[in-house]
């Protein structure tokens, strides 16, 4: 036996970064071939960014109510609420800055003869305003060849919104598929890859859908000439207007210029080419590395031209050392034939599949199938007006339970929007639209994303970034700053914020507000808001004149449809520490954490205190079996039950004594190497266990190196509450992850070791139950990852081990035992376990439902039952079953879930009766009635 320490960790981090970039289609995939795998009135003119993730349409004028928005397809088609299958609800509107205001919807429609929706978010451009304008970001200062976040990018260059952008393949070196225009200059040509568009901004303004190809030329002093094949693109499979397709690099000559900021071009391995490299400074040929690649990055002076083939023979016999030559090229409009200067537009980026063309759904230009294109998943997309005057940058993604939208569903969406013609672009886990709310200084998540916690952003290529040039303005008003959704017990702490005249903001220097909320809602103390009851209000701010309102929602018992305790552990024993987050999902579908200091704790069986969400066993008897704790917010209950004394809930999930399914080495970015190995090859291994080995001394960025399990990922069975594992550390301070897939398609990622800061062997604990995953999942990575944030301080090279996984499960119940109870309706005269026994009040049916005492059901099943007179409600408690009862409601809560009965409890004779099968069956029981005797049994 290994000697281990334990290291139990609270729980896997929310905020953790992807590492590996972002999901990219499948036919990428098959084309690389590599080997690793408000308020303003209407805008006459503008531009319109929308996000799908949920419900959100951008209108193309400002709404009058809350009804269903109108349809316009060229401005002309109406659709009205009851004509429509599906629509658009406004449900907010908000400016960002002068010519941007960001609109919020719902999108209602049927899938599958089912009622489903959406959260869609618009972010509308007006061109007409000369304060706004659009922009590509992209990676790290606005190069190549690295992945950053929409919300690093945004801050990092100054935009005031963006939404993400272009496909990309993750694992190559991390260039868009598509045309890159950054601020005029052309970054990366477009692939040669059929149907795939472009959106892009004119020096006029104009917006631009359209699919191009890129045609240049390098020519010597001397006259010869060779044409480039492409500018800063890595290696993918081509998919010409005819013929079978070729790897990109083959017999061609490609241009690196120094935005490509990754230690070399598309090598040999990943391009099936071995190139030669000629350096050109200032128009001079200064090096030429033959058969091989030069050790630098392309100069800011010149470039660097990557040839093979015929080309390299090109480059032998007139590319020589001291050779003068120039480089020209330009994009062709594949539509028209014409030819585009890069520099007579603003911005270009590249996308998918068209969606909208002449303001009606188009047909898809590339197959979907490798997109989800069929599936709801989170969306994005950019589309502008028939005027070309506005710009929609839309987001759609998930509400409720609808995961996002189809293609189809995005498209009816667009189309209501106004959208003349849209494009399609990176989805999925990608989607990301960041925006600055009204009066803030900071830029934050417009919505929740695809990925763990929905906070968790992917790295991606690049983005749209919206941008203001506006001056200064004086003060045009003031907003009220806080959460918007409230729990009963929480204090909730406010601020006042300020605007100008371009609706950017400034300090609210002088300003002094007076808060106020609407009577029978709570009290205000300064600027914190406590609540009293739930429901929807309204909090006021005043300044002098100034005046802003801000609805607050107050979570509510009668808005929730299940609540649920994420205990790390089911074991119970004195001097533990158990995490318990209570999370509820509300009747439409919202899912939130409650507020530890909201919820109100029973705890039974043993003694301990909750605070701050953690509860600190304090005692457990010794002759205990088990206990239980009763979470409640605003009366309703959540049950946890625990196992006492040394009895395991852990079952072991992989010992890599025997695996039977493939197992399979991956990394990020292209240039991290290194292999995945099952055996006991580092010292202090005594059995099997799976052995990372890492390089990541080349490359940029995050690096990670992967052990992909069973291709899609392992199952893991049942409802586990945490993950463990020995985990031989190198002290590199690497991290140790595992990434999770859950059964509606998001990715979670478990931190098993953050940092690696140990040698030898360790046993570590990650909870699961804060991630708030759907049941089943599989474990489809567990990898080596090296954060690009003080990455100079990890060790670049080294082996890690991981074995014996295991996950423990909630404890089994130990029911007591329960005697058959026998029953006459009409007769106080009853038997329990054999033995005469009397009741209070006989047993009444009552159309067709049979009652019974409430006291004698819960004696009787030895259970155990309490009355809340003031709410009415009966609580009964056998085992792992807890289930809540109210007088004259039928709706009642079993083990955190809401469900309505045929009958409600009643009263008779000054006793409470309940339905003798509900409650009986609820906690375990079978019941049996024969009607010829009028006898009920009980077992």
């Amino acid at each position: 036996m290994r000697k281990r320490e334990v290291d139990r960790r609270s729980g896997p981090r929310g905020q953790a970064e992807r590492i590996g970039g972002q999901d990219f289609e499948r036919d990428l995939a098959h084309a690389t071939r590599s080997t690793a795998r408000t308020g303003e009135r209407r805008l006459t003119r503008r531009v319109l960014i929308l996000a799908l993730g949920g419900t959100l349409l951008l209108q193309p004028w400002a709404a009058t109510g809350p009804g269903w928005v109108e349809a316009l397809t060229g401005g002309t088609q109406v659709v009205s609420a009851a004509e429509a299958t599906s629509g658009l609800k406004q449900t907010a509107e908000t400016m960002i800055t002068a010519g941007a205001k960001r609109i919020d919807y719902i999108w209602t429609g049927t899938r599958s003869g089912k009622k489903v929706q959406a959260n869609v978010h618009v972010i509308e451009i007006d061109l007409t305003n000369p304060h706004v304008s659009l922009n590509v970001m992209s990676g790290t200062g606005t190069n190549l060849t690295t992945t950053a976040s929409i919300s690093s990018m945004t801050k990092a260059t100054g935009a005031v919104a963006g939404v993400n952008a272009d496909y990309f393949n993750m694992s190559a070196e991390g260039v868009p598929m598509g045309a890159q225009i950054t601020s005029g200059t052309l970054m990366s040509s477009p692939s040669v890859l059929k149907g795939m568009y472009a959106f892009a901004i004119s020096n006029d303004r104009t917006p631009v859908i359209d699919r191009f190809s890129f045609e240049g030329n390098v020519v010597t002093a001397g006259g010869a000439s060779f044409p480039l094949a492409g500018i800063n693109q890595t290696s993918y499979m081509t998919e010409p207007a005819s013929g079978s397709g070729t790897y990109s690099h083959v017999n061609a000559m490609y241009i690196y210029t120094s935005a490509w900021t990754a230690a070399e071009r598309p090598n040999t391995k990943n391009s099936s080419t071995t190139p030669t490299e000629i350096l050109v400074e200032n128009g001079v040929v200064t090096q030429v590395a033959e058969n091989g690649t030069l050790p630098i990055q392309p100069p800011a002076n010149g470039y660097i031209l990557r040839t093979h083939g015929t080309a390299a023979q090109f480059a032998k016999q007139n590319l020589t050392v001291g050779a003068t030559v120039s480089a020209s090229y330009n994009l062709t409009s594949l539509t028209t034939g014409a030819k585009k200067d890069p520099g007579s537009y603003q911005m270009m980026v590249g996308g998918h599949t068209i969606l909208v063309e002449d303001g009606k759904a188009s047909s898809f230009s590339r197959d979907v199938s490798s997109i989800s294109g069929n599936s709801a998943r989170s969306r994005t997309a950019v589309g502008y007006s028939r005027d070309n005057k506005k710009v929609y940058l839309v987001t759609a993604e998930d509400y409720g339970n609808s995961s996002g939208m189809t293609l189809k569903e995005l498209q009816e969406a667009m189309v209501r929007l106004g959208v003349w013609k849209g494009l399609n672009l990176d989805g999925g886990g990608s989607t990301t639209m960041t925006a600055r709310p009204l009066g803030e200084f900071e830029i934050g998540l417009a919505h929740p994303t695809e990925n763990s916690g929905g906070t968790t952003e992917r790295r991606v290529i690049n983005g749209i970034g919206v941008y203001t040039s506006a001056p200064k303005g004086e003060v045009k008003g003031i907003k009220a700053s806080g959460p918007s959704v409230v729990f009963l017990g929480q204090s909730a702490g406010y601020s006042l914020k300020a605007y100008d005249t371009y609706y950017n903001p400034i300090e609210p220097t002088g300003m002094t507000a007076q808060w106020s909320v609407d009577s029978g809602f709570g009290a205000v103390n300064g600027s914190t808001f406590t609540p009293s009851r739930s429901g929807k209000t309204t909090l006021t701010a005043k300044s002098g004149s100034a005046k802003d309102e801000l609805t607050v929602e107050v979570i509510g018992a009668s808005q929730i449809s299940e609540m649920s305790v994420a205990a790390s552990s089911s074991r119970l024993q004195a001097g533990t520490l158990i995490n318990v987050p209570v999370r509820i999902k509300l009747t439409d579908g919202r899912e939130m954490t409650v507020p530890a200091g909201s919820v109100r704790w029973e705890l039974k069986g043993f003694t301990g205190e909750v605070k701050d969400g953690v509860l600190n066993v304090q005692s457990v008897s010794p002759d205990a079996t088990s206990g239980t704790a009763i979470a409640r917010y605003d009366g309703y209950s959540a049950l946890v039950y625990f196992s006492a004394g040394d009895a395991s809930a852990s079952k072991s999930w992989e010992s890599f004594e025997d695996v039977k399914y493939p197992i399979t080495f991956q990394s990020t970015p292209n240039g991290t190497t290194g292999s995945v190995s099952v055996d006991s090859s580092l010292s202090g291994m005594t059995s099997k266990g799976l052995v990372i080995s890492y390089d990541f001394t080349a490359g940029t960025g995050t690096k990670a190196a992967y052990a992909a399990l069973n291709g899609e990922g392992r199952a893991v069975e049942g409802t586990p509450l945490a993950i463990s594992a020995d985990i031989y550390g190198d002290g590199s301070g690497n991290w140790v992850r595992a990434e999770v897939t859950d059964a509606s398609g998001k990715l979670h990622y478990v931190d098993l070791a953050r940092p690696l800061d140990w040698t030898g062997w360790r046993t570590v604990k990650a909870d699961l139950g804060a991630l708030g995953m759907t049941y089943p999942v599989k474990v489809k990575r567990i990898y080596v990852a090296n954060p690009e944030q003080g990455q100079s301080e990890r060790t670049a090279v080294g082996q890690v081990a991981i074995d014996n996984i295991a996950f423990d499960y909630p404890a089994a119940a130990v029911l007591p035992p329960a005697p058959q109870i026998a029953l006459t309706l009409g007769s106080t005269q009853a038997t329990v376990g054999g033995t005469a026994t009397k009741l209070d009040v006989a047993p009444v049916a009552l159309n067709g439902v049979t009652y019974l005492p409430l006291k004698f059901v819960s004696d009787a099943i030895k259970g155990e039952v309490a009355w809340d007179n003031t709410t009415k409600r009966a609580t009964f408690l056998r085992g792992d079953k807890l289930l809540d009862l109210w007088l004259d409601q039928k709706s009642y809560v079993i083990n955190g879930k809401r469900a309505s009965a045929e009958a409600a409890p009643i009263v008779r004779g000054g006793r409470t009766l309940v339905p003798v099968r509900l409650v009986s069956e609820q906690l375990g029981l079978q019941v049996q009635y024969d009607a010829a005797q009028k006898r009920v049994t009980i077992q």
